[in-house]
């Protein structure tokens, strides 16, 4: 089993994420350089937070046209599973891999702390370790996660049940994201976004280890 960890100039939550891949999972990690078109050999590809460049315009828009991601579409085209944490949710996004758009937090400020939240769906390849219904806690480090798309995809995402996770109060919810929603799929759910970040969560010495339970999640819905 490989990860593929895509890294944008500005990434700099790969670390975190080769960290709990390899070290903590103990399966093969690999960082992916944004201008390759190479995913050599990933079975999960990962797209970390951080910053992708040119983010002045809009989170991940510019991201969008690297080299890299067309591999990327074209593997998640394949039911390839592909995962998007923070800013890597906002890039899915601008590749319309996910449906939706991440703006500036309501309250206009970057926001960073744990966050509880809810598992709305369990039979996925990103929570088959969950239970419905399940919290779990994760930390948050953003600035504009907000959640925001039109009333009939927010129909359909509730019709299909491809909201995967959503904040568990209206309190937890950093935001301001529509439905309190804090992570979605694709329509063939093998394509996932999440705003807090799992990576962050995966070794009790970082406060949490709820991030394991998507992380294994994740091997299991692989294999």
């Amino acid at each position: 089993m490989k990860f593929g960890i895509v890294q944008f100039p500005g990434s700099n939550c790969d670390q975190d994420a080769y960290y709990a891949a390899k070290d903590v999972l103990g399966v093969e990690a690999e960082y992916l350089w944004h201008q390759t078109t190479d995913l050599r050999g990933s079975d999960i590809v990962i797209v970390p937070g951080g910053f992708s460049f040119g983010d002045y315009l809009r989170c991940g828009a510019i991201a969008n046209f690297s080299p890299i991601m067309q591999a990327v579409k074209d593997f998640a085209s394949r039911g390839g599973l592909v995962v998007g944490i923070c800013n890597g949710f906002q890039v899915l996004c601008e590749a319309h891999l996910l449906p939706g758009a991440l703006v500036r937090n309501d309250g206009q400020h970057f926001v960073c702390r744990h966050v509880n939240l809810t598992v709305e769906n369990a039979h996925t390849p990103f929570t088959r370790g969950c239970t419905e219904g399940q919290k779990i806690s994760i930390p948050v480090a953003h600035g504009e996660g907000r959640y925001v798309c039109d009333e009939a995809v927010l129909e359909q995402l509730k019709a299909t049940r491809q909201i995967v996770f959503k904040y568990a109060t209206d309190e937890d919810n950093p935001n301001g994201s529509v439905d309190n929603i804090a992570g979605i799929a694709n329509a063939t759910f093998n394509v996932f976004g999440l705003m807090p970040h799992p990576e962050r969560a995966c070794d009790l010495s970082l406060g949490s280890s709820d991030g394991l339970f998507l992380l294994k999640s994740l091997l299991q819905g692989a294999k």
